[in-house]
């Protein structure tokens, strides 16, 4: 009778054992201790904040003196002429690109940029929850794009530009007469008088030197998948094409910085000049 009783307590302890291992691994509570919900703790910060800046803007608006001006002259061209403060991010752009590529291009490439980040995305994490430590690439580079490469542009083409489009300081008098020497050179010009070299300066070596400086700064991401690929998880994962179109959006993106700091630190025009494109 007692081994009968102690044979049955010694098998249902495993069964028992495993019972545990299955509830604690269907658990839903299971990895939620250090979350909490979206709301109400996530929307009422974000109500908070937005009413905060609607009532900013509001008293800015009330101090800030800007009358409506009569109807448009199309005899008369204000100076300086400004598009929409939603539009002067990209009037700021067509200081450092031609139109065909600041006002089609560039605009073009944030709009598919944006749609394609549902099929270039293979990181599970982050789904249903916010969280940076899961997401941090993604989440910089939007802020990124989105603070410096548009609000930014937009706050410097509405407080730091003045008459002609130069550069003022918020505190500066925008003095209509004002002149600024304009020295942009091509970079392969540059590069010409720092070797001594007469063919950098030519139309066939400005040509042909830009492309291949366009060339090599597109291609350092292939250079580096192709070395990692084989060590690296995440780009097996990834794969070519998907690696592919994530960095030539990448490094486009940041070409803009580039181009925008060779034009503030070495007066550069243009990168590749042909009678055909310009970049």
């Amino acid at each position: 009778m007692d081994s009968a009783a102690q044979t049955r307590s010694t098998s249902t302890a495993p069964a028992e054992a495993r019972a545990d291992k299955t509830s604690a691994k269907v658990s839903p509570t299971a990895g939620l201790a250090d979350k909490i919900h979206t709301w109400p703790y996530l929307v009422r910060l974000e109500m908070i904040v937005a009413t905060l800046f609607m009532v900013g803007i509001t008293v800015w608006s009330i101090l800030i003196d800007a009358p409506l001006e009569e109807p448009a002259n199309p005899t008369r061209t204000p100076n300086p002429s400004k598009a929409p403060w939603y539009f002067l991010g990209l009037q700021e752009m067509l200081v450092y690109f031609d139109p065909w590529f600041a006002g089609v291009v560039l605009p073009s490439l944030i709009i598919v940029g944006l749609m394609v980040i549902p099929y270039i995305d293979i990181n599970p994490k982050g789904n249903g929850y916010y969280c940076f430590r899961d997401r941090w690439f993604a989440i910089t580079n939007f802020l990124f794009g989105f603070l410096v490469l548009w609000v930014l542009l937009i706050i410097i083409g509405t407080f730091l530009r003045g008459p002609g489009w130069y550069f003022f300081a918020p505190w500066s008098h925008w003095d209509v007469h004002k002149t600024v020497a304009i020295t942009n050179v091509d970079l392969p010009v540059l590069i010409g008088r720092w070797t001594g070299i007469h063919w950098f300066k030519t139309p066939l070596g400005i040509g042909l030197t830009g492309c291949a400086l366009i060339s090599a700064y597109m291609g350092l991401p292939f250079a580096w998948y192709f070395r990692k690929r084989k060590t690296s998880e995440v780009l097996q994962r990834l794969g070519f094409v998907r690696f592919a179109i994530t960095s030539q959006l990448f490094m486009i993106m940041m070409g803009l910085v580039v181009k925008m700091l060779l034009r503030w630190t070495l007066d550069v025009k243009y990168i590749m000049a042909t009678p055909w494109i310009n970049v």
